[in-house]
């Protein structure tokens, strides 16, 4: 039997999903990306994701544990305009370009999608768990981090 999460529970028990995480590594958010996150929520910049309110929560709940990144942002944090390797429960490694873009651009993790929200403030070789629309729980591991591809930068 598959226990789908459609809503987060009342009290956000979202956080014991990541209280490992947190205590191993943490996440730091940039001053920008926390404010870029604050704008996705205002604006329903998640409203084409598959179940909003739960991405929703875990935006609010991911600002609310985080730390604020010193600038500049250190080379290994996954952030806005980066370029991250990662993988999620054993699968091969996947790439793309973190992005605060509401909409959908190919190459691109939309923070506005529950991979790209637990990405966001996570660095290279830390783990965390990766709510999926089915209501299962993977893993994700970031792998590594880099600027932008140049075709991407334009």
């Amino acid at each position: 039997m598959t226990t789908r999460i459609t809503h987060l529970p009342s009290g956000s028990d979202i956080r014991s999903l990541f209280e490992r995480s947190v205590v191993e590594a943490g996440f730091l958010l940039t001053v920008e990306d926390g404010l870029g996150i604050e704008h996705l929520l205002r604006h329903r910049g998640t409203r084409n994701a598959p179940n909003p309110p739960l991405l929703n929560g875990l935006l609010r709940h991911k600002l609310r544990i985080s730390r604020v990144a010193p600038e500049p942002a250190p080379p290994d944090l996954v952030v806005a305009e980066r370029h991250v390797t990662y993988m999620i429960s054993g699968e091969g490694a996947r790439t793309g370009v973190i992005s605060m873009s509401p909409v959908p651009i190919p190459g691109h993790v939309l923070v506005a999608s529950l991979l790209g929200a637990t990405l966001i403030g996570m660095r290279k070789l830390q783990k965390a768990p990766l709510l999926r629309v089915d209501g299962q729980i993977d893993t994700v591991v970031v792998l590594d981090v880099g600027p932008p591809p140049k075709h991407a930068a334009a």
